[in-house]
């Protein structure tokens, strides 16, 4: 993929002489087995990879309300997906319009850029396989079943369906093996034949009839298969690109960006001028850090409170924390000074520490107004060593320690257990969404956390009695209008934050999943 800079003469997007076309882009879905060519500006380049990541962060932030692959689901992609210009619609019968071949372009090209970020982790491919797994069927299920049919002649995958004859000398047996069909109602559908070896999700769920080595699929369940040929097709091309992606290390234009998207927070940007400034005093702290704080950040302020010191990261994690509430930087001074004041004299905290304070709040250095660090950065950034209180105690904490503390908060034992069920599973977020119901007396599956801030700020609307937000989607139209300069948390002091995580699969298996990919 060649892209190149904008310039002061080139302000438009410089495609080759192919340019998009109906016949390029033929349907709305596609497997995206072909790289684009085209060459773009590096902002187009980044503005693609958010509008794509925003599309992707709304099928995750869904499957926390609705059972994927339900209709429920379904019809709530659809409601949110109808907000949003980004994704091309389901194709009609009669011709494309150039904008629509537009936005087959852009979700062509975006596809092929998130595949960059996504592809550096086995944590990473895995999300993005999920989550564009998630659209395929959603898109798949709009299309008509004339569109259906000739994308699947287009992509080799010749499922036909059986004859008439056929289907009436199995008429019992396909009523038998399928769910809520009856004789009456089976008239109507199609039903394919296809080994079974191609339908195993299918068959393990005992959705469908089984013959001599070979299943039939009514055409409702017929995108199951085509789901795992796509997942199929997408982890070896996820495999392939991690293995491309060093390549890149010498272009800091592009470089820095990959890395950026995979800790990308889309929601609300808690940084800039301070609006809450002076709404939260220091003398509040101890009941709000109760009541009202992440466990993240209640850790943090009992491990202050107890040894009258945090190391660095965790001064930053708090810091940041507590300024965007509202603490101001007066405030801010006497607090940090009372508490470090009791292990070291006043002189030393003034001359080591104070700084860095001012700085946070934009007063020194270069004066940046710098941002509270967002869910992913937690998680994925700076992990806690010894003598550390930073982090995700849903990543970072021994789960033995984390269930005795969250019982001596009063979380009862079924709680504990489901909370631990989300950590077990890798899911830190949902694990803290989990925590704040269970904590406010909410139903699961209220709140969405992806940020400490808002934790704190859904937390007062639940305790002084204000309706919380649902915090399990925010229209990609109702979120900052750029995202990209928001979510670069930066950080004015300490080690960078590239995130160099390895690719999580030696260059062997790689060649092994070359040589036997399908």
């Amino acid at each position: 993929m060649n892209f190149a800079k904008r310039t002061k003469r080139q302000k438009k997007i410089k495609v080759e002489d192919g340019d998009p076309s109906e016949k390029k882009y033929a349907h709305t879905i596609q497997f995206y087995k072909e790289p684009p060519t085209d060459n773009i500006s590096l902002q187009e380049f980044e503005d693609l990879a958010i509008q794509r990541l925003k599309v992707l962060k709304v099928i995750e932030s869904m499957s926390f309300k609705e059972k994927k692959g339900s209709k429920q689901f379904q019809k709530a992609l659809e409601t949110e997906f109808n907000k949003d210009k980004f994704l091309p619609k389901s194709e009609s019968m009669g011709g494309v319009a150039t904008a629509e071949i537009q936005k087959r372009r852009s979700d062509h090209i975006s596809h092929f850029i998130l595949r960059l970020a996504y592809c550096k982790s086995e944590e990473l491919r895995r999300w993005f396989i999920t989550q564009e797994l998630e659209l395929f069927r959603f898109r798949f299920l709009d299309e008509r079943t004339s569109f259906r049919t000739q994308f699947l002649i287009d992509n080799d995958l010749h499922y036909e369906p059986i004859d008439v004859k056929e289907k009436e000398a199995l008429k019992k047996q396909l009523v038998d093996s399928s769910y809520n069909l009856t004789e009456m109602s089976i008239e109507g559908i199609e039903f394919y034949k296809v080994p079974f070896t191609e339908a195993l999700d299918l068959v393990r769920s005992r959705k469908i009839y089984v013959h001599k080595g070979y299943a039939y699929v009514p055409s409702n369940d017929l995108v199951s298969i085509v789901i795992s040929a796509y997942r199929a097709h997408l982890s070896h091309a996820l495999a392939l690109t991690a293995r491309a992606v060093p390549q890149l290390e010498e272009d800091n234009r592009l470089l820095p960006l990959l890395n950026n998207l995979s800790k990308q927070y889309l929601g609300q940007d808690y940084g800039g001028k301070q609006t809450n400034a002076g709404k939260v005093s220091i003398g509040e702290l101890d009941g709000l850090s109760r009541k009202s704080f992440p466990l993240c950040m209640r850790h943090l302020h009992s491990a202050l409170k107890h040894d009258h010191h945090l190391k660095y990261w965790g001064r930053m994690q708090y810091g940041l924390f507590l300024k965007a509430i509202g603490i101001t930087l007066e405030q801010a001074l006497i607090f940090w000074r009372s508490e470090f004041s009791k292990t070291m004299d006043v002189d030393k905290f003034d001359k080591q520490y104070a700084y860095n304070i001012r700085h946070n709040y934009g007063k020194e250095g270069k004066r940046v107004d710098y941002t509270p660090y967002s869910c992913m950065k937690i998680i994925t950034s700076n992990a806690p060593g010894a003598g550390d209180h930073h982090g995700c105690p849903f990543r970072h904490s021994d789960a033995t320690i984390l269930k005795q503390q969250m019982s001596s908060y009063g979380v009862s034992q079924t709680s504990i257990d489901s909370i631990m069920t989300y950590m077990n599973g890798g899911h830190c977020q949902l694990a803290c969404s989990r925590y704040f119901d269970v904590t406010h007396q909410l139903p699961e599956g209220t709140t969405s956390i992806q940020h400490p801030n808002h934790y704190f700020e859904e937390s007062r609307k639940v305790l002084t009695g204000v309706k919380p937000t649902n915090g399990a989607y925010r229209s990609p139209s109702s979120q900052i209008s750029n995202p990209v300069q928001a979510s670069k948390d930066s950080q004015p002091i300490g080690d960078g934050d590239d995130f160099n995580d390895e690719t999580g699969i030696s260059m062997d298996d790689l060649d092994k999943m070359e040589a036997g990919a399908v």
